[in-house]
């Protein structure tokens, strides 16, 4: 067989500079998001918002987020713009200034429009880097990205508690220092991105497939959709209205809640660490049972438990829930190679869109009864994990066999993603039997 192309062998090891960086960029994006939600409870004291009103900047944020991200990804797909990556930042750093000195409801959401077309442009692209730079670990390259999303939301309520707070709503516009270093990380990535694309174009269309029907494809994203559903439904209820269901119930001062809300937040940042590369190895599909159905009895107990278990028990909601957004997303990208940037767009829109949805839906309930009824619906969200089951048992074998160190045949394509089959430039195949992970050298 002939050799590789060098674009191929330049992306065939992972890249950790890269994605560290897409990492770092993914922290600084995510903590000026998370300082919108950290403040709410600011927003509706010094401007009398209610929870419905609360729920709608946090839609009107969501949903300008959701809505681009899967078009953008879908369109760079077919014509890559790195340069993309660094003006998503300027989106975010305009609707930063532009909160710290809103005084009504509507320049708030023009703010939170503001940023959520920053985070529907920097996530369906970073999310593409990350794949490019990841060689045989896409699940570990995810959950590093990942990581630092999840890092940047924890830390947003802590350094919100820490400055906002105590200097009020004007010194939101100090975050604006993180946009610009954003920005100027970014701007490396994309030289770094611009160079390689090609090559990794050329890698994702060499893959010869899944072996699953089209029916079996559309019905995989519908349940995985539906358990994207189950997840952010129940993590808006936490993010959104954790502090004021700790203030209400337990008497909790501001400060004091953003601390247990930053506790919750570094659980989940914690957890997205192992989702990624535990579904590398034994497989995603095992991952999302874990992740998604594993949490329903932690979360039926929090309603019903007093301070210090609903402090343990968050945490152990944070570390398990979340698991599961790398294994779907990199299961989602195995379901359709070769459209990177159109899947990540797609599901980070899910998951922004419905995060928006329930915070409205959720805002209103709490408005029409209390914060405590919130979380006793919510409770019964995990058990739409369930429908894992209907998930094909294929997709993560491959995965499965690099991790254990038995990368692509040389002079092949790669392995075909799910099922452990290689294919040379001639179309001659190394076949094991899907889900084996046994596509091993010849």
């Amino acid at each position: 067989d002939a050799a590789p192309a060098p674009a191929h062998d330049a992306l065939s090891n992972t890249t950790f500079v890269v994605i560290a960086a897409i990492s770092f960029s993914h922290l600084l994006n995510d903590m000026m998001q998370s300082v919108l939600l950290a403040i709410y409870p600011m927003l509706k004291q010094g401007l009398g918002f209610s929870f419905a009103q609360i729920g709608m900047i946090t839609l009107a944020f969501q949903f300008t987020a959701s809505m681009l991200q899967p078009l953008i990804g879908l369109y760079t797909d077919h014509r890559p713009k790195p340069w993309l990556l660094p003006m998503s930042g300027c989106f975010t750093l305009v609707g930063l200034l532009l909160l710290s000195q809103a005084s009504s409801f509507g320049a708030v959401l023009l703010a939170a429009s503001m940023v959520g077309i920053g985070s529907s442009i920097f996530h369906p692209e970073s999310s593409r880097v990350a794949r490019m730079a990841a060689g045989a670990r896409p699940g570990l390259s995810q959950s590093l990205f990942q990581i630092g999303g999840n890092l940047g939301t924890a830390l947003g309520p802590l350094l919100a508690a820490l400055i906002i707070v105590p200097f009020g709503q004007g010194s939101a516009a100090w975050f604006s220092l993180a946009a610009l270093t954003g920005v100027v990380v970014l701007s490396q990535v994309a030289r770094w991105a611009a160079v390689h694309v090609a090559g990794f174009r050329k890698r994702m269309k060499a893959h010869p497939g899944n072996n699953l029907s089209r029916r079996q494809v559309i019905v995989s994203l519908a349940v995985l959709g539906a358990l994207m559903f189950s997840k952010f439904f129940y993590m808006a209820s936490l993010q959104n209205y954790y502090t004021f269901y700790l203030m209400e119930k337990f008497a909790l001062p501001l400060q004091t809640a953003q601390m247990y809300l930053f506790g919750f937040l570094l659980a989940v940042a914690a957890g997205t660490v192992a989702g990624g590369p535990v579904g590398d190895r034994i497989g995603r599909k095992r991952v999302i049972w874990a992740s998604i159905l594993g949490v329903a009895p932690f979360a039926l107990m929090l309603p019903h438990v007093g301070l210090m278990w609903t402090a343990v028990l968050s945490v152990v909601i944070g570390l398990i829930l979340s698991s599961a957004f790398s294994a779907i997303l990199v299961y989602a990208q195995e379901l359709v190679p070769g459209k990177v940037g159109a899947i990540s767009g797609l599901f980070f829109g899910i998951a922004f869109g419905l995060a928006g949805i329930g915070a409205a839906l959720l805002g209103r309930l709490a408005d029409a009864t209390d914060i405590a009824t919130v979380y006793q619906v919510c409770a019964f969200l995990p058990l739409i994990g369930l429908l894992t089951v209907l998930l094909p048992d294929s997709s993560g074998a491959s995965s499965r066999s690099h991790a254990a160190g038995r990368g692509p045949v040389r002079g092949c394509c790669g392995p075909e993603p799910g099922s452990g089959r290689t294919r040379s430039a001639r179309g001659e195949c190394a076949r094991s039997a899907p889900g084996s992970g046994s596509g091993a050298r010849r």
